[in-house]
This record gives C-alpha cells, sequence and structure tokens, in this order.
C-alpha cells in the first residue's frame, strides 16, 4: 500500500519557505551579490576599493575593537554578579539578578544620551569630580563612550546565560575540589568557570554580535567611524547604487555569522555535562565579613552604574532645564504633555506594527514548530535553519536588502511603491524577530507528548481539529511568550526603521525618539517618548514571565505523585485518549 501524500503540511511549508525566500533570503542575497557583482559579473574590486580607503578601514577596525571591548566588560559586569548570587548565600541575590537585566528594557540608543548626562564632560558625575577633586573621567568620549553604553546594555546576555550554567553545576564536584585544596579565585578559574563555560559563550557571541550591528548608538553619540554608521550613511547619501555599502553590509553579515559559528565551533567535542543537574545539590558557601563587604561594595557600584541610564532618562523627561549642573535646574510634565499631543500616531504605529509583526512571528514559529517535530517532509529542517539565519543579519543590512530588491515595486493597482509602505517596516520587524518565536514554539511543542494526538485522532478527530483543539491550546504559554518577546524587541528597532521610514506620519516610537534626540532642545520631549517606549516594553517582559510561571506551575500541577490523584481522576489517567477525545470534540475546555 502506497504511503499518502502529506499534502497540506507540504503546501505550508512551501509558503513558508516562499515567504522566507522573498522577504529574507533573496533581499540578503541582493546585497551579497552587489557587494561581489559589477554589470552581471563577479569581482572582488570592490573589496579591493574597500580596504583601499582610510576610513572604512578604520571603520572596519573600530566595529571589531569595540565589540570586542564590550564583550571584556560585559564580562566584568556579569561574571561576579553571576558568580556571586548563585555559588554564595548572598541576601537578595534574585532581586539583584532582576535589577541586573533592566538594561535589555532600554533602547541603547537612549541609554547612550541619558549616560551622556550623568558621565559625560559636563555630567553630574564629573562635575562633582571637578569641584572637589580637580579632575574628571573622560568615559563618554569617542569609541570609548559607545563601548561603555553597549556594555552596560548588553551584559544582561551574559548575566542571564551564565546564572542557568552555574545552577547547573553538580554541587559535588565543587566540593571536591575543596575537598582537594583548591579554594578561592584557583576554585573559579579550574572548575567552576569552565564547566560554565556554555552559558558564558553563548551570552559573548550574543553581546559581539549586537554590538557590531548596533546603529543607533553610534549615531546618538557622534560616532560615524564605524561599519554599521557608514553602511547607513553611504546609502542615504551616495544612494542604492553605491558598491561599498554592500561592502560594508557583507562584512557585517560574515561577521555575525563568524561569531555564532564560533561560539558553536569553541564548544564542540568537549565535554560540560555532569553527573547530576544543580538544583538542591548546590551547596551555597558564606562569604567571610570581608569578602561580602567587598562583594556587597562590589556589586552596588555595579548596580548604580548599570542603573544610571534609567534614572538619568527620567530626570530628563521631567527636567524644564538641565545643562552644567548636577541635578535639573527646575522640573515639568510639559514633555509628558508635548508627547501626548504630538507623537500619539508613532505610539499607535509602535502597536500596530509590532503587535502585527509579533503575530505573524508566533503563526510562523508554530507552523515551523509543528513541521520539524511532527511531520517526516524531507528538508524541513532547513526551514528551521533559514528563520534562526535572520538572527545573523543586522537590522540595517536587512533595510538595505529590502530597499535594493523592491525599489521597483509598486502596490497592485497603484502607483506607490512598496518601500515606501509602513508594511515593509512591519515585515522587517516580523524577520528579524522571528527565530525569538520560533524557539519559543519548538520548546513548547517539544514538552508535548504525542500519545495526545495520536489519542485524538484514534478517536476520529482530524488532523485539523487535532491543531486546532489539542496542540495550540496546550501550546499557548510557549505561543504566547514568543508573541512578547517579538513584540517587545521590535518596539526598540531602530537599525531597520531609520533606513524605512519615509514619512513622520509611518514613524514608530524608535524614530520619533531619535529625531527628538537630534537637537538638545527636544531631549525633554525625546525623554518622555523613551521613558513611555521603556514603560510598554517593561509591561511586555513583565507579561512573558508571568506567562512562563503560570505554564511553569501548570505544568508542575499536572505532574501528581500517583497516590495524589483522585478516583476520578485516575480513570483519565489510565486511558489519556478518553480525555485526548473529549477535548478534540470540545467536551472538555483546555485553558492555556
Amino acid at each position: 500500500m502506497k504511503q499518502r501524500f502529506p499534502l497540506a503540511p507540504t503546501l505550508v511549508a512551501l509558503l513558508i519557505a516562499a515567504a522566507l525566500l522573498v522577504f529574507l533570503i533573496l533581499p540578503v542575497g541582493t546585497v551579497v551579490w552587489s557587494a561581489f557583482g559589477t554589470e552581471g559579473h563577479f569581482t572582488l574590486h570592490h573589496f579591493v576599493s574597500f580596504f583601499e580607503q582610510s576610513l572604512l578601514k578604520e571603520s572596519f577596525l573600530n566595529s571589531l575593537v569595540v565589540s570586542l571591548l564590550s564583550v571584556l566588560f560585559a564580562s566584568l559586569i556579569a561574571v561576579p554578579l553571576a558568580y556571586f548570587t548563585v555559588r554564595f548565600e548572598f541576601r537578595g541575590s534574585i532581586l539583584i539578578q532582576t535589577l541586573g537585566v533592566l538594561p535589555l528594557i532600554m533602547p541603547p540608543f537612549v541609554g547612550a544620551v541619558a549616560l551622556q548626562l550623568i558621565f559625560g564632560n559636563n555630567g553630574s558625575l564629573n562635575l562633582l569630580l571637578d569641584e572637589w577633586f580637580d579632575f574628571k573621567l573622560p568615559i563618554m568620549d569617542g569609541l570609548k563612550a559607545v563601548v561603555f553604553v553597549e556594555s552596560i546594555h548588553y551584559f544582561p546576555f551574559i548575566l542571564m546565560n551564565l546564572v542557568v550554567s552555574l545552577r547547573n553545576i553538580d554541587g559535588a564536584m565543587e566540593e571536591s575540589a575543596l575537598n582537594l585544596g583548591a579554594k578561592g579565585f584557583r576554585l573559579f578559574r579550574r572548575v567552576i568557570f569552565p564547566l560554565a563555560m556554555p552559558g558564558f559563550i553563548a551570552g559573548a557571541a550574543l553581546v559581539f554580535v549586537k554590538v557590531f550591528d548596533d546603529l543607533g548608538t553610534p549615531l546618538v553619540l557622534g560616532t560615524t567611524n564605524m561599519l554599521a554608521p557608514q553602511a547607513y550613511l553611504r546609502i542615504t547619501s551616495v544612494g542604492l547604487d553605491d558598491p561599498l555599502g554592500y561592502v560594508i553590509s557583507f562584512i557585517m553579515i560574515a561577521f555575525s555569522i563568524l561569531a555564532l559559528w564560533l561560539s558553536a565551533h569553541v564548544l564542540k567535542g568537549k565535554d560540560y555535562s555532569t553527573t547530576q543537574k544543580g538544583g538542591n545539590s548546590i551547596q551555597r558557601r558564606r562569604l567571610t565579613a570581608w569578602q561580602a563587604v567587598l562583594a556587597y561594595g562590589w556589586i552596588g557600584i555595579v548596580l548604580l552604574v548599570v542603573l544610571s541610564p534609567h534614572l538619568g532618562l527620567l530626570l530628563l523627561s521631567l527636567a524644564s532645564v538641565w545643562s552644567f549642573s548636577v541635578l535639573p535646574d527646575a522640573f515639568t510634565f510639559q514633555h509628558y504633555v508635548a508627547v501626548v499631543s504630538n507623537t500619539g500616531g508613532m505610539v499607535s504605529n509602535t502597536l500596530l506594527y509590532c503587535g502585527l509583526a509579533a503575530l505573524i512571528d508566533v503563526i510562523l514559529g508554530t507552523a515551523i514548530a509543528y513541521l520539524i517535530l511532527r511531520t517526516k517532509l524531507r528538508g524541513r529542517q532547513w526551514l528551521d535553519y533559514a528563520a534562526s539565519a535572520a538572527m545573523a543579519i543586522p537590522g540595517v543590512v536587512l533595510a538595505i536588502g529590502y530597499l535594493r530588491f523592491f525599489k521597483d515595486v509598486t502596490i497592485p493597482f497603484t502607483d506607490t511603491l512598496f518601500t515606501q509602505t509602513w508594511v515593509l517596516i512591519m515585515i522587517a520587524y516580523a524577520v528579524r524577530r522571528l527565530p525569538y518565536a520560533l524557539r519559543s514554539c519548538i520548546a513548547a511543542l517539544q514538552q508535548l507528548n504525542l500519545s495526545l494526538e495520536e489519542a485524538a485522532e484514534s478517536l476520529g478527530a482530524t488532523k485539523a481539529r487535532t491543531i486546532r483543539r489539542v496542540v495550540i491550546p496546550l501550546m499557548a504559554g510557549g505561543i504566547l511568550a514568543g508573541f512578547v518577546t517579538s513584540f517587545i524587541t521590535a518596539a526598540v528597532e531602530l537599525s531597520a526603521t531609520i533606513l524605512m521610514t519615509t514619512s513622520e506620519s509611518q514613524a514608530p516610537m524608535s524614530y520619533g525618539i531619535y529625531l527628538y534626540m537630534q537637537s538638545v532642545s527636544g531631549r525633554g520631549p525625546g525623554a518622555a517618548l523613551g521613558v513611555l517606549a521603556v514603560v510598554i516594553v517593561a509591561l511586555g517582559t513583565y507579561a512573558s514571565h508571568l506567562i512562563v510561571e503560570r505554564t511553569s506551575a501548570l505544568t508542575r500541577t499536572r505532574q501528581l505523585d500517583e497516590e495524589d490523584v483522585p478516583p476520578q481522576a485516575a480513570a483519565i489517567q489510565e486511558r489519556p485518549d478518553a480525555l485526548a477525545g473529549m477535548i478534540a470534540n470540545k467536551e472538555v475546555k483546555v485553558a492555556p
């Protein structure tokens, strides 16, 4: 008997592949070909021209150095925070870890403005140092300012990954090392940190990629001798036919992919596993009195610095005058009034673009996850590879690809160019954030037992009905978490936005903040709009945590011991197919 051809999954896979081809592979491929091709022929002449120009060579080296230094300083911030709060009896460890993640909810280019007010040459800190000690700290000058801002903003990637790795280390290994005489820094260097290396490498790779691709922070700080600003400036000033803009874009893609590949290659062939996970096996050690003083002092200073952008942004949004003074001279709510009256369209645009992008992401993420884990289609894994590749594509490169690839495409039955519509901005958001939603959907489906679907189908439910009534409700926690993650990260996107926004009527909040921050007189309203953006992102982040916690609580509730199951439920537990059948036939409702 011949196997029935799986028509529906094949059609879905082809539609997804077509969407990824049109909105990711071909635009990026256009950028790559434009870097290597001239008049239809392959050439390396454009790369030779790139390295012959001193400004572009300097920009390349600057981007590389800034990214590496940002990883270094982000590590110096994140590693002690993670180590002290996980491996020692540290009062307030959860609060410290929570505060340590807060920088991610603020767009880095917004934090750059706030840090200038506090750490700049005439900022609050340097005014006090000049008055008390007659010297200043040149932190916010040139490339140092970019490294400082990027390190503070992106170190949570290392912190979050390292905390998980440290918690998963078998405590018995640490005890054995202590019994054999390993103490202090030697214990950390020879035992703890090597075992936590997977988490550290994953976080460090993300920091490198994010810094290397960042456009907004260098522009706001006035540092244009880096790759991302140079790509933006060449495309906007010279035009879409400038080959050097595409060479810069290709280099940015190559180094992003290289960083992610190296992060996987470094760990390949090495064993970081332990006989058991951390959890209860971790024996938290006590700090001596002087160790506690040093640890709390260091963490206090770090948290004060990393949270200073939030404080500076809030003060700036309320300041009527703040110039050459430690604190604002006067306070007002007029900036918020101006923002509410003048930028309501930007807020609604942000909610529209990011909401639609996140919805597209979870639909595609759920479909791809199902095709990968529940079908046997040939080549289905390539859908995952293609969708995940968007993580390595800088926003400015994707925007350049769209402008090049769709430059002559018009909306059907109109003369409006596709590149002049907000729809393309929304699609760029969706493509850039698809990997986040996809990972959440795959994780949710991996936790769903296949027997429930098989039981529902054996009782007469169709495949579509089973997916709609069983699979999607039980995946709801992961789907919602993916939606929120895509939404909040798209809300602070600037790299693609700044190139693709053609009028203020279609501008989202991130573009409005950037415009305001370009002038001193507009920084008050810009800060107020930035505070609103931070509140929106914070609420979204909080909602995602609630969703994850609720899903985890429901999962733990379902994992009852057999002796704790009531007799009525025991029958269902013995016949899960009956429960799945009732769910599929709407006799029982499943709460997400």
